[in-house]
């Protein structure tokens, strides 16, 4: 597993529409019908990346505690699924079901949405405001897989919380660290 930081592009960049299949419902789901009016989370993340697999849980609860507060989550998995076929479209509806990601978990098979929003890493997390400009991008918390850091989902919970409170978004952000997403 070759670690891979976030680029961390610049704040105030705009979100890229797309509409992207998702494999639970057999639908494309465009931006424009997931954005929040508060602010939203695209997470691009994917099945065989033992970083995301660390977090997947605290991203379960993360998501099903703030979409209650009126957040948007999405995930996007942009890996080649041909040399990684674990990150293959059916197997990304066997692992959304199993984990009860409430949220959709769409597949960019071309790999221009990751190119678009400049990801680099599963998981790599990207926050909009109601704006669609960039507030946050970097990772979920300092735990990492080995690393004996509880994972709370501490940095992204401070930037959505201060949102909820109309409080400034917090200055220091870093990037997030995975597997390199799996280009063709």
């Amino acid at each position: 597993m070759a670690e891979t930081a976030s680029k961390m592009i610049d704040i105030g960049s705009k979100a890229r529409d797309f509409s992207l299949p998702d494999p639970i419902s057999g639908k494309n789901i465009s931006l424009e019908e997931m954005r929040s009016e508060k602010a939203t989370v695209i997470m691009f993340i994917c099945n065989h990346c033992p970083f995301v697999k660390h977090v997947n849980e605290q991203l379960v609860k993360l998501a099903e505690e703030y979409i209650q507060k009126g957040f948007s989550f999405i995930a996007i998995s942009s890996n080649d699924a041909e040399n990684y076929p674990e990150d293959s479209f059916e197997k990304m509806k066997e692992y959304a079901e199993n984990l009860g990601y409430p949220f959709p978990y769409l597949y960019d098979e071309s790999q221009a949405i990751a190119m678009a929003y400049g990801a680099a890493c599963t998981p790599d997390f990207f926050i909009y405001n109601n704006a669609m400009e960039l507030i946050y991008r970097g990772q979920l918390d300092s735990s990492r897989p080995g690393n004996t850091i509880p994972v709370t989902g501490k940095d992204i919970r401070a930037v959505l919380d201060s949102v909820n409170d109309g409080q400034p978004i917090p200055d220091v952000q870093i990037p997030s660290i995975g597997c390199n997403i799996k280009w063709k």
